[in-house]
């Protein structure tokens, strides 16, 4: 699944995706065109499971914490202070989302 956070979708400030093929988590930025990979290799996403992320957006960057309580950063790049862009892609089913 993919969830990105931004200005658009050229314009990604995050870049989020696990991929189960690779027991990895992907974070990129895009600005037109892709940036340079963050890879995790700490995977605790199944499929099928119900979880929990929680994405904390400062001027420094993104925290992100998993649902088995692990945390990883990834920079604000594009140096944006705000984000007026969500997308959910590819089989993951929202059905909770709170801002605060």
């Amino acid at each position: 699944f993919v969830i990105n956070l931004g200005q658009g979708s050229e314009q990604l400030n995050l870049h989020f995706n696990p991929r189960f093929n690779d027991s990895t988590i992907v974070c990129n930025s895009r600005d037109g065109s892709w940036g340079e990979e963050q890879r995790e290799g700490h995977m605790c996403f199944s499929p099928g499971s119900e979880v929990k992320i929680s994405v904390t957006f400062g001027n420094d960057g993104f925290e992100v914490k998993l649902p088995d309580g692990h945390q990883l950063t990834f920079p604000n790049r594009l140096g944006h202070s705000h984000l007026s862009y969500l997308s959910v892609l590819d089989g993951l089913s929202v059905s909770s989302f709170k801002i605060n």
